[in-house]
């Protein structure tokens, strides 16, 4: 089956009415993709910390059981990551929810084919560690995950959207990593450090 869901589109209606939601995003397109439905101060991007997404949101969830912690990441940037689905199984946050924005292809360096493209479906390996999984092909189904967000207690995980593979013009969140931590602990009532 050829994905044709749009990227910006999917992740618009996950970031819907987010509310209280806390937001981490993957390395690359995602975080251009979070950026670009609006900046705020509880989304919390990445910068070269390939394959790092889920275990960041891992450790917010942690310090913040109260609050749900969404994660927008790429295939590939899961993929690097694949071995912290382990280690989030066993600390079975309930308040973690993975969202993998699947275009089987590198986006970031030229749309090479990659493993997801090539038949690895990362909601099977989460669905074996013990994860709540689901596979999202059409705005149906991206609503059903948004839903499944909001839902409180229902975790930890993982969904994988399928969108169609394309690179979608740049909307850059700020780059400044002590910029990003300071005003996302300011969001949560911490002083900057």
């Amino acid at each position: 089956m050829v994905a044709t869901l749009d990227r910006r589109a999917a992740v618009a209606a996950l970031l819907r009415d987010h509310g209280a939601v806390l937001v981490v995003t993957g390395l690359g397109s995602p975080s251009y993709d979070v950026h670009a439905q609006g900046d705020h101060d509880g989304n919390y991007y990445l910068w070269g910390a390939m394959g790092s997404a889920a275990l960041v949101g891992l450790g917010i969830a942690q310090a913040r059981p109260a609050r749900t912690v969404l994660v927008i990441t790429g295939d590939g940037e899961q993929l690097m990551g694949l071995g912290g689905l382990a280690t989030i199984a066993v600390a079975a946050p309930k308040n973690l929810v993975i969202a993998i924005i699947d275009n089987g292809h590198f986006g970031e360096t030229g749309m090479q084919p990659r493993h997801t493209g090539l038949g690895i479906a990362l909601d099977r390996v989460a669905a074996a560690h013990g994860f709540i999984t689901s596979r999202a092909n059409d705005m149906a189904g991206v609503e059903a995950i948004r839903s499944a967000v909001h839902a409180p207690g229902a975790g930890p995980q993982l969904h994988v959207i399928k969108v169609r593979a394309e690179n979608l013009p740049r909307s850059l969140p700020p780059r400044d990593a002590v910029h990003i931590k300071n005003r996302f602990r300011r969001h949560l009532g911490f002083a900057p450090a």
